[in-house]
């Protein structure tokens, strides 16, 4: 980069790093563009801001993230990487009713967003392809979600994606119980409670338990308290589970503490809902409290006489993602710890099919037990399967 190019952005309050991801910010509100500027600071982006798409009509297609301000309200077609419209919280309408209008996924309500942008222009800007991690959470008590996640997680892998299922509700007595009738052999999240600094994601995928194809991460089922881990180690999990899978499912669950460990780290959320209005009006209040990422609707079983999805989800303010049947065995197949046995009907090939059509291209996994790294996993897994039991 040009030194008068830098010493122009000192003189205006900027910092242009040497390297990382390009980031254009579009607002004619200085202000705004100045707080983009520090996200982009600490993450490690190079920054260039602009007051209007005119200015300079070719860095809305050469850069690699593009910040768009609420007040702009007409944006060039030629565009294919992520653009995130970002504004003041006090503007959540406008941004929101302007994000659907130009066909924008992302909203950042800055200051409260910050961290979120932060971390996900970091992501931009790392080596290799990185996986997609998808929040699934109910719209209502007792629509579905941790159902829904796993059917998911297992219909995914039934296709061929590597996929992890995480268990983020602490408090709901362990994803795990239904997904075996006998303990599964791999760690879980009390022992990653101690984890700190940076993961090595293939003694990571190697220490897991695996059902049906798919890795699992899950909070022990069983009568002992539960005691939280920590974000730092969270965190930590979550990116190194990012490098080695291709897909993570979550199931957040409803209470403020997955919200917070996970629905923040999540690239788009699932809302699960019933096909009712009651379930659609407290999934339109839930989604308030949901981080700005895309949000979409999963409709679970019959709507009501005189009850149209589309109108439901109109309601949430979310689009209608897919419908899913009822599964009249679900219940039955979730106490036997045989849930993942249901995850190949029709409807929910098809949501994961949706779900997996952005994921980037990587190459083909390291066969099992190649390498040092997968052996020391393989220790790590022998010591969870001791603490299990």
């Amino acid at each position: 980069m040009a030194r008068n190019e830098q010493e122009q952005s000192a003189g205006a309050g900027g910092w242009l790093p040497e390297a990382g991801p390009i980031v254009c910010c579009i607002t004619g509100d200085a202000a705004l563009r100045d707080e983009c500027a520090r996200a982009a600071a600490v993450a490690g982006a190079v920054f260039e801001g602009v007051p209007s798409v005119g200015e300079d009509p070719q860095l809305w297609t050469r850069a690699d993230l593009v910040l768009l301000g609420a007040d702009i309200s007409e944006v060039p077609p030629q565009r294919r990487g992520p653009t995130i419209l970002v504004g003041a919280a006090s503007q959540r309408h406008l941004l929101w009713d302007r994000a659907a209008a130009l066909g924008i996924d992302h909203v950042a309500e800055l200051p409260d967003a910050a961290g979120w942008l932060v971390d996900y222009m970091g992501r931009r800007g790392s080596e290799g392809p990185s996986a997609v991690v998808v929040g699934v959470v109910g719209g209502c008590g007792g629509a579905g979600a941790s159902t829904t996640a796993v059917l998911l997680a297992g219909a995914a892998a039934h296709g061929g994606t590597r996929v992890l299922l995480v268990d983020g509700d602490r408090l709901a007595g362990g994803l795990e119980a239904v997904l075996g009738e006998q303990p599964l052999e791999g760690l879980r999240w009390p022992d990653l409670a101690s984890a700190h600094g940076a993961i090595n994601p293939e003694q990571l995928a190697a220490s897991l338990p695996r059902t049906a194809g798919a890795g699992l991460l899950s909070w022990p089922a069983g009568p002992r308290p539960s005691v939280r881990v920590p974000g730092a180690a969270i965190s930590g999990v979550v990116e190194a589970a990012r490098a080695a899978f291709d897909l993570v499912i979550v199931d957040i669950g409803r209470g403020r503490e997955g919200l917070e460990d996970f629905g923040w780290a999540s690239d788009r959320i699932l809302v699960v809902v019933p096909g009712t209005l009651g379930g659609a009006l407290s999934a339109a209040q839930l989604v308030h409290e949901l981080p700005p990422v895309p949000l979409g609707i999963v409709l679970r079983g019959s709507t009501g006489e005189g009850v149209d999805a589309e109108q439901l989800a109109g309601l949430i303010g979310c689009p209608l993602v897919a419908r899913i049947p009822h599964l009249r065995r679900a219940a039955a197949a979730a106490e036997a710890g045989r849930l993942m046995e249901l995850a190949r009907s029709g409807p929910l090939r098809r949501l994961a099919a949706a779900v997996c059509e952005a994921l980037p291209e990587r190459a083909p996994a390291a066969p099992a037990g190649d390498g040092p790294a997968l052996a020391l996993g393989a220790r790590l897994a022998g010591r969870g399967r001791r603490v299990a039991r």
